[in-house]
């Protein structure tokens, strides 16, 4: 990048500290220098892109400069021109085409080439090196006799002491026109084109006609062109300016139909397409004066192009010559230089540091190379549109074809040429404005409305700026193909703010759409009711979504696929939803019955739990009942024992009674054989097995 600031017409772009041992002049040489060339290059041939801040600062201060300069000036220069207000869109276009990459050239490049026998003929490296430049150019080239130092001009107004060779020998050393294209040093967003003719009047050529067709490419292709010579402009360096007198031959400004020829064109028509023209006369010794006053350059050029008037062939002649130069170049100027050096340093004049030259000499190139930077115009063709380096090269080769070919140079044609190529570059620039234009103000997506009303807004600024930067010739066919880029580029961006809305709409839903997903993968959805609560989230997640701004004009179609989308799966869960409600049905249904029967095996376990309570009880009262009985048997069989007991004791007692009854009766048989007699009130004694007799007070007793 490129940092610094023009603070007068010697620019130092990056500070420097002065070497030791150099002098003031040397020290303001070298800064002069930097001015052009910046930087030092890292290649022969690069482009570099300067900070639109840094174009805009460079050119509000060089304006600022050049009204100082001019109020300041007094050799009568005129007032700079002051750019009109342009629109926004221009303004933009022109602080881009400002920063622009330039194209910096480390040396220079053939341009045209001139081989004896063959002829001239275009390089192709050069011209891809013109068609990178997209800048206005402003052509400045130099033609003279040869060895008379043009070369060596050239280098200083590049910013250098070395680029074009200088050559020490009496033999001409530039063949051909060679090219270098330097970053204008005071007219940021332009490019300096130098072109360096091959010499004139080349004795060991012995090709008037070549010097001629140089002589008319250097006219033809430059906005300022610089004539070099040696000595006074006398009549032999006019003498040898000859070449202006075949310009009307070897120029037309037209073609007729159906004619290989065409009138011979007039001065003033020719006029306005040659450059501006300055005379650098080298080595000038005489003093300007003239009858006693003190002449300016530019008087001393004009007291030598006045007419004579006559009638004579001499006359004639000697005005015809200057009347051309007067009617070819109407904007002249001069300057003269002193010899730069002593004769034995001219040899080496690029080595030569600053102290070992002329005072006066540096002082007269400061103001030559003061004068071609800050006046040279860019170069234009009639309708006033700046010539570009593409441009440039355009001309190059049409001029050159027509010369290869036998043919004189045709203006129009160059300029229909460049009309189209302009015209083309115009579409262009204006498609691109558009289309930035676009990318600047589009915030996609965008409703239809919103972007046809910035369609329309751009297209008017665009169309603007092709107006603007058109050449009106065949304009409406240049516009028509213009409507149609902007047309694909509104439908390129429709088709863009399309996919950036489906884009957008699709994330917002895909992020409204998480929470459901959830939900599906959680299975809340897989359950009886559970195509209802889908349904409900749906019509949630749509309204939430309808809610959104800036969705763009494909929010309803991107929701009707996201619903077509879901809708399978809609079908899926309102089919398991039916599925596990039937299923829940028949489970409910299988759950009552078994509830039911549930309920009658609890009624039936509860009968039967009471009968066998019952049971229970009555095996407990049986049981009790078994026991009572059982002890009752046992207490009636221990009462059976007991009067089995007693009726043991009974029997045996009764037994012992009887016997003793016995024994007393066998007593008494054997005392009394005496018959009992009961007393009255007694009972007779009855003898059992279950009862015995007691005698008690001598009375029978019966126990049972």
């Amino acid at each position: 990048m490129v940092a610094g600031t023009l603070l007068s017409p010697h620019v130092t772009w990056s500070p420097g500290v002065s070497p030791e041992g150099q002098s003031t002049d040397e020290v303001e040489q070298n800064a002069t220098e930097q001015s052009c060339k910046g930087w030092e290059p890292a290649g022969s041939c690069r482009t570099v892109l300067y900070p639109l801040s840094f174009a805009f600062t460079f050119a509000l201060t060089h304006c600022h400069f050049l009204e100082s300069h001019f109020q300041t000036e007094a050799s009568g220069y005129k007032q700079p021109h002051r750019p009109a207000l342009q629109s926004p869109a221009v303004a933009v276009m022109a602080a881009l085409t400002s920063a622009a990459p330039v194209v910096e050239m480390e040396e220079p490049i053939c341009l045209v080439e001139n081989h004896a026998g063959q002829g001239l003929a275009v390089r192709r490296d050069a011209l891809q090196v013109l068609a990178n430049i997209t800048q206005p150019v402003v052509v400045v080239a130099v033609s003279g006799l040869y060895r008379s130092g043009k070369s060596y001009l050239m280098n200083r107004l590049a910013g250098r002491r070395t680029g074009f060779s200088l050559g020490s020998s009496v033999q001409a050393h530039t063949k051909g026109i060679w090219m270098w294209c330097v970053p204008h040093p005071l007219q940021p967003g332009h490019t300096l084109v130098l072109l360096d003719t091959e010499g004139l009047g080349d004795v060991e050529k012995g090709d008037t006609k070549n010097d001629t067709w140089i002589f008319v490419l250097a006219v033809l292709l430059s906005s300022t062109l610089i004539y070099n010579s040696k000595g006074t402009v006398d009549q032999q360096a006019l003498e040898n300016l000859h070449y202006v007198l075949t310009l009307a031959e070897c120029v037309k400004l037209t073609k007729s139909p159906g004619e290989s020829g065409a009138q011979p064109p007039a001065a003033t028509g020719l006029a306005a397409f040659f450059p501006t023209f300055v005379w650098a006369v080298r080595d000038f010794t005489l003093q300007l004066e003239a009858d006693g006053q003190e002449l300016s350059e530019d008087e001393y050029l004009e007291n030598a192009l006045k007419l004579r008037g006559g009638s004579s062939p001499e006359a004639e002649r000697y005005d015809r010559l200057r009347e051309c130069i007067r009617q070819f170049f109407p904007e002249r100027r001069c300057f003269i230089f002193d010899q730069p050096a002593s004769k034995r340093d001219l040899p080496r004049l690029e080595e030569l540091p600053d102290d070992r030259m002329d005072p006066e000499f540096l002082r007269q190139l400061e103001k030559f190379r003061s004068y071609i930077w800050e006046r040279s115009p860019p170069k234009t063709i009639p309708s006033g549109c700046k010539v570009t380096g593409e441009m440039l090269g355009t001309l190059v080769e049409t001029y050159v074809d027509a010369i290869r070919s036998g043919a004189v140079p045709c203006l129009e044609s160059a300029v229909t040429a460049l009309v189209e190529l302009r015209n083309s570059a115009a579409v262009r620039e204006a498609a691109v404005l558009y289309r930035e234009l676009l990318e600047q103000r589009a915030e996609l997506p965008m409703e239809t409305e919103e972007l046809l009303e910035l369609h329309e807004q751009c297209q008017r600024e665009t169309l603007q700026l092709f107006a603007e930067r058109t050449i009106t010739d065949d304009v409406e066919r240049f516009r028509a193909e213009l409507l149609r880029q902007v047309e694909a580029a509104k439908l390129e961006l429709c088709s863009r703010n399309e996919e950036a809305s489906r884009e957008k709409c699709t994330a917002a839903l895909q992020e409204l759409y998480s929470e459901m997903e959830q939900r599906i993968s959680d299975g809340v959805y897989f359950m009886p009711g559970g195509h209802q609560l889908f349904l409900g989230d749906q019509r949630a997640l749509v309204e939430r979504y309808r809610a959104l701004p800036g969705k763009g004009v494909k929010a309803d179609a991107v929701l009707q696929q996201f619903l077509q989308n879901v809708e399978p799966l809609a079908r899926s869960i309102c089919s398991t939803d039916r599925a596990l409600t039937e299923k829940d049905e028949q489970i409910k249904d299988l759950q009552d019955r078994n509830e039911k029967a549930e309920q009658e095996r609890e009624a039936e376990r509860g009968r039967e739990a009471e009968r066998l309570r019952q049971m229970e009880d009555w095996i407990r009262g049986y049981e009790k009942a078994e026991k009572e009985w059982e002890a009752e048997r046992e207490r009636a069989a221990e009462q059976l024992r007991k009067m089995e007991n007693r009726a043991r004791r009974s029997e045996e007692e009764a037994l012992q009674l009887r016997k003793r009854l016995w024994q007393d009766e066998e007593k008494e048989k054997s005392h009394s054989q005496t018959i009992l007699h009961f007393q009255p009130g007694t009972f007779p004694i009855v003898a059992s097995s279950t009862a015995s007799a007691f005698v008690i007070g001598k009375k029978w007793c019966l126990l049972g």
